[in-house]
């Protein structure tokens, strides 16, 4: 595992939109691009894990004084439900607790019915919903829901 740099925008955007992809039922876009990436490295960092020398999982994380976030929890498709996820997870509430971060914080769409009970095996609680976000369009009324657990 290692934290990404500027260059690595675009396969962690690559990485993110195939993780993603089961989210086309409520939006036609991809979940991301090389700007955005690139954006988000200027306010936090992606880590990354490898697999035989190949990108298989990403998470972004942000210190945002005691309270630490992670969103955007991406693992190759064939990949996925092997643990790197969990793996990812770990790693990124001991950067954020490194960091001087108290919480940790998360947010997901609603409509990810599986979301919940997976983040509620790693000691998440829903604590709120916000606006889905103004730059985004969705085909269907969506929110985010907020998950959060101490540190």
């Amino acid at each position: 595992m290692r934290t990404a740099e500027p260059a690595d925008a675009p396969a962690i955007a690559r990485l993110v939109n195939d993780a993603f992809r089961s989210e086309r039922f409520f939006i036609d876009a991809d979940r991301t691009d090389s700007e955005k990436v690139s954006a988000l490295l200027q306010k936090g960092k992606f880590l990354m894990l490898f697999e035989d020398d190949k990108l298989a999982g990403c998470i972004y994380t942000e210190l945002r004084g005691e309270r630490g976030y992670f969103g955007l929890l991406a693992v190759e498709p064939q990949h996925q439900r092997s643990g790197i996820g969990a793996c990812l997870i770990a790693a990124a509430e001991q950067d954020c607790s490194a960091g001087g971060c108290r919480f940790m914080d998360l947010t997901f769409v609603n409509v990810r019915k599986e979301l919940p009970a997976y983040y509620k095996r790693f000691g998440y609680v829903e604590n709120g919903t916000l606006p889905f976000p103004a730059d985004q369009v969705a085909k269907i009324p969506v929110h985010l829901v907020r998950m959060s657990k101490p540190l």
